[in-house]
């Protein structure tokens, strides 16, 4: 992994600080896609078989950029998981202080 992180380092030297930011969002935004349809392969469920929910919906659910809350609880729950939402401070005293928001 050395490898790729100095990769990483070596492309965001040649950034701007506005670019690496925008870079990191859409990296976030396709890792929740990749992420919300690993989980349900690995609960052995498929699309079809989510209670709330057509399997067309699961599929577009599944490549959102951006969804409610509400939604994401529903989808974690039809595949059979649950669910933990933590908040933690960026920077300052507290660093590496976490809460716990929601744990369904």
């Amino acid at each position: 992994m050395p490898i790729v992180e100095h990769a990483i380092d070596a492309m965001q030297s040649t950034m701007t600080k506005e670019s690496v930011h925008r870079a990191q969002l859409l990296a976030n935004h396709d890792s929740l896609h990749i992420h919300l349809a690993e989980l349900r392969r690995r609960m052995n469920r498929k699309q079809s078989e989510i209670p709330a929910f057509s399997q067309s919906s699961i599929s577009k659910l599944e490549k959102r950029n951006d969804m409610k809350l509400s939604t994401l609880i529903e989808y974690v729950r039809g595949i059979g998981m649950g669910m933990e939402i933590r908040v933690y401070p960026k920077a300052g005293k507290n660093q590496g202080h976490m809460e716990t928001l929601l744990k369904l």
